[in-house]
């Protein structure tokens, strides 16, 4: 395997891991912003008031999401796939 093959697929797996992930990570930053407003607003410091809501939004995400990642990560491990003997052909 040459290096840039190799460089190559190490950068399409990093960028298919924050490409699946970005959703989820939105949900969870939007949902703590507005929960660390209202809580500033209100001067309630609670800890689990953030943690349960951002919990179940990312569940709801998630399962909103999930289609379309499945899809990604099929069509991404058949690209893979395709690219075993061009990788092991260049040995």
């Amino acid at each position: 395997m040459e290096t840039q093959n190799a460089v190559d697929l190490v950068r399409e797996a990093i960028l298919m891991a924050l490409t699946l992930s970005a959703p989820l990570l939105l949900v969870a930053l939007t949902v703590g912003l507005v929960i660390g407003l209202l809580q500033t607003l209100t001067q309630v410091q609670d800890q689990t008031l953030t943690t349960i809501p951002k919990l179940m939004a990312m569940a709801i995400g998630l399962a909103i999401v999930l289609p379309w990642m499945t899809d990604r990560m099929v069509d991404y491990s058949k690209h893979l796939i395709r690219e075993i003997p061009a990788v092991v052909s260049a040995r």
